[in-house]
């Protein structure tokens, strides 16, 4: 979403806080509204549930643009039309997670999610490029053109998602006795140019199917808590970057608004290869929790480092945007994705499915009041220089890591158990 200047006479001089205001109010409903979501979409078809909520998003961010076109300057206005899109914006993330978590097994789910989630930055990317070429001429097209694009994939998913249910580690695998999990559709395959149906699996179910996860249950679920405050200082360092580094760069690099928004996009180009990275090691070492801290601890003298070097021209800054990137969107991305995706279905559950959702939404949740607080701390903290912005970055990326250390030697001890008696022969 563009946070253009929405400028009237009298309001130039404060228009910062005016989008502040804005931008708060947005993540503020969206932390709120995302530990209810989760809730209720457990006990929605999720495919009905993503769509219709894709459809408002898609209405309120239009709503958002035809103030310009109406000539609306009423800040009441754009606050609610703010807070009602941050509400139906939390359809998206457990939705989206609990059917991928749901199409795919455990064994390679951190390479999955890690290309899936790619997603997330493109779309910051395609978002910062539509919206930047009408900001100049006409802002309102920047809300319009992004509105009906949602809308419009809202009702591509709805007519085409697949739901499965299946928590399995590999396909033809079953974690529960209870359920049997396979896909319900047929598949045509070439064989001496004919084409073969092979016959689609019938779903089996227990008799009586296990009722969604209370909000309490889900935070009982070894690893919730930790991960979710985890996401929540990770979500602050990223969301902090996403709101302010455009503003930044034109002060420290001296560039003009546009190739600072344009430049600015490097930073998620190094989450999508954060993501992916991170994804691919914790499943090639089944770690998760250690690659998240590995990555926080790395994250810390890369933001000092990123702080003192994009002052020495062009060059070294579109590196050190890139490296920041991936090490602050990597657990961020990874924490969002597979480990919500594990805890969903962690074998505390006993074959529960009804779970994925809820976990999701309180780890998202969690992080997205990270994701609030963090903009709101900068704009505090930018007037007295821009060192203490990134002293504010590295506590975060540090309290970040210290959430995750249990769960890191966790999964210390579960890997040396596992390889100690091969170790003996």
């Amino acid at each position: 979403m563009s946070r253009k200047p929405i400028q009237h006479r009298e309001d130039k001089s404060n228009y910062k806080q005016l989008l502040g205001a804005m931008d708060y109010s947005f993540l503020c409903a969206y932390a709120v509204g995302m530990y209810l979501s989760g809730i209720i979409g457990e006990r929605l078809p999720i495919r009905l549930y993503l769509s219709v909520g894709m459809l408002f998003s898609g209405l309120f961010t239009c709503l958002f643009g035809l103030g310009y076109f109406y000539n609306i300057h009423s800040l009441s206005f754009y606050i609610s039309v703010q807070v009602a899109n941050g509400l139906v914006q939390t359809t998206g993330w457990p939705s989206v997670v609990t059917c991928i978590g749901n199409w795919f097994g455990k064994g390679r789910r951190g390479l999955i999610m890690g290309l899936w989630n790619s997603h997330t930055s493109v779309g910051n990317i395609l978002g910062s490029l539509i919206a930047g070429y009408w900001v100049s001429s006409s802002w309102g097209l920047s809300f319009l053109v992004p509105g009906l694009i949602m809308a419009a994939m809202g009702l591509v998913c709805f007519l085409f998602l697949v739901e499965l249910n299946c928590l399995c580690s590999d396909i033809g695998k079953c974690e529960s006795p209870e359920h049997l999990c396979s896909f319900d559709t047929e598949l045509l395959l070439p064989r001496d140019s004919e084409r073969v149906q092979v016959q689609p699996v019938v779903v089996v179910k227990s008799q009586s199917e296990p009722s969604a996860i209370s909000f309490m249950g889900a935070l009982r679920i070894p690893g919730v808590v930790e991960f979710s405050l985890c996401l929540l200082f990770a979500k602050l360092v990223s969301y902090t970057f996403l709101f302010w580094l455009p503003l930044y760069m034109t002060k420290a690099a001296h560039l003009d608004a546009k190739r600072a928004g344009d430049l600015s996009t490097l930073f998620d180009v190094g989450g999508i290869i954060g993501g992916v990275l991170a994804g691919v090691v914790s499943d090639k070492l089944g770690m998760r929790a250690t690659t998240c801290a590995v990555m926080l601890l790395l994250a810390a003298p890369t933001l000092y480092g990123f702080s003192m070097i994009s002052k020495f021209g062009m060059g070294p800054t579109i590196g050190m945007l890139l490296v920041c990137g991936g090490l602050v969107n990597g657990p961020y991305a990874l924490i969002t994705t597979a480990v919500s995706a594990d805890l969903g279905t962690h074998k505390s559950l006993k074959g529960n499915a009804r779970a994925l959702s809820t976990v999701t939404a309180i780890i998202d949740g969690t992080g997205s009041v990270g994701a609030a607080l963090g903009p709101l701390l900068a704009g505090l903290l930018s007037p007295g220089g821009w060192d203490q912005v990134f002293y504010m970055l590295m506590t975060a990326d540090f309290l970040a890591l210290l959430t995750v250390c249990i769960q890191t030697m966790s999964d210390v001890h579960r890997n040396s158990f596992a390889i100690g008696p091969l170790k003996e022969h």
